[in-house]
């Protein structure tokens, strides 16, 4: 059988798949049905143009974007909404800091709705946070933002970077403690595979442990030499992740490239086109 990663390599990748689905049965083959972009990729251009920029991104064929950088704190939320709506984009979450959920909650939760999420994302901690002392600190307040979006009617997950799989102040990960310490009903994840594989760990492991604690994948590609490229251009086995059994309860694929190249677009769709060709 041809290796569902060699079908997308290159240039040749949707014709093979068009091979491969004559030799696997149409039922037997899973793709991604409404493909999402996190704003943080094209955060230059969104925030000069918010508006056009979702019109891009629209056209190209995404159904889902993922607020987050680009300034969009500050923008005008039922603007943003209204353009979403007549392009035929949703907003299922939106990242929103760590002091910003202790400082304006309820402000937050305005923002989240009139956006249309059903999900605001931890995306990032500071180092002041990344001791055992201040890890240890913060995770009551993960556990409280949770319990208080669900009164409020959206859901709550972090999203991860390495820092939390490498750091190990007495000999066990933040990520662990985040885990064993939060309430997993109410603390959902957000997946990042890049930096997770980024930071020595094995993502398909990581997968089936976490299951339906799993509330979205952030999808960026790795190089061989560990950098970031669009989906497709670099070495990961998207395939072999998402037909795993953990992988089942997954909502929201929602491709990034933190360090996508100027002028972002085609970054962009090199990944929609990828992921839209994906079957697994």
């Amino acid at each position: 059988m041809i290796s569902r990663r060699t079908m997308l390599g290159g240039a040749g990748g949707v014709a093979a798949l068009a091979v491969a689905g004559k030799l696997i049965p149409a039922a037997s083959a899973a793709q991604i049905n409404a493909i999402g972009l996190q704003l943080y990729t094209v955060r230059d251009i969104f925030q000069k143009d918010p508006a056009g920029t979702l019109e891009k991104l629209a056209k190209i064929g995404y159904k889902e974007v993922e607020y987050g950088g680009g300034g969009y704190e500050a923008m005008d939320p039922a603007m943003l909404r209204d353009t979403m709506n007549r392009l035929g984009l949703r907003a299922p979450s939106v990242h929103i800091g760590y002091d910003t959920l202790l400082s304006n909650f309820d402000r937050s939760v305005a923002m989240a709705k009139t956006l249309g999420a059903d999900t605001v994302v931890l995306p990032y901690m500071t180092d002041q946070h990344r001791t055992e002392q201040g890890w240890q600190a913060a995770i009551p307040n993960f556990n409280r933002f949770a319990a208080d979006l669900k009164q409020a009617g959206l859901g709550f997950a972090y999203h991860n970077h390495d820092f939390e799989f490498t750091n190990k102040p007495g000999g066990v990960s933040l990520y662990e403690r985040l885990l064993k310490e939060t309430d997993p009903n109410l603390v959902r994840i957000e997946l990042d595979l890049y930096w997770a594989g980024r930071a020595g760990e094995d993502p398909g492991a990581l997968i089936d442990r976490l299951g339906n604690r799993i509330y979205a994948y952030h999808v960026k590609d790795m190089r061989p030499d560990g950098s970031m490229t669009a989906v497709g251009a670099g070495k990961t086995d998207f395939a072999a992740m998402f037909k795993r059994k953990g992988s089942a309860g997954v909502k929201h694929f929602y491709v990034e490239n933190d360090e996508a190249p100027a002028p972002y677009l085609p970054d962009v769709t090199t990944s929609f086109k990828t992921l839209r060709a994906l079957r697994y």
